[in-house]
């Protein structure tokens, strides 16, 4: 099987600049290169592509996924150190989530503030505005 990059990118669902990008920063090799110099892609960049972006979809950051790529690479050893870097992921997720819920909590308390007055009375904009008490 041979895969021209936007053929690559139409089957991970990834941008073409998106591809490169991940070449650049050395995520995915140096594909081999056809007789007019295209990129050629195999099944291997294809799944390594694919794990790249379903990384990427759970929120693990580039340099994290490149931590994952290299661990896989390496299939007889251990997974404590994937599942010590997935559980530092999860921390950070439930971290960012208890923060989502005090910024949900503090917008619907501005919201529950609000008297369907005009802008000049309106306490969303006060609340937005200057701290006005020095």
């Amino acid at each position: 099987m041979t895969l021209s990059i936007g053929e690559l990118g139409r089957r991970t669902d990834t941008k073409v600049e998106t591809i490169r990008y991940y070449e650049r920063i050395g995520l995915l090799a140096a594909p081999a290169r056809t007789a007019g110099n295209y990129r050629a892609y195999g099944e291997a960049e294809l799944n390594r592509l694919s794990f790249i972006r379903r990384a990427r979809d759970l929120g693990f950051s580039i340099e994290q996924v490149r931590d994952l790529l290299a661990l896989s690479d390496r299939r007889d050893q251990s997974c404590a150190t994937v599942d010590e870097l997935t559980r530092a992921h999860l921390a950070e997720v439930e971290r960012k989530i208890t923060d989502l819920e005090a910024l949900r909590r503090e917008l619907s308390a501005l919201l529950s503030q609000c008297r369907q007055g005009t802008v000049s009375e309106c306490l969303i904009i006060e609340a937005l505005g200057p701290d006005r008490r020095t």
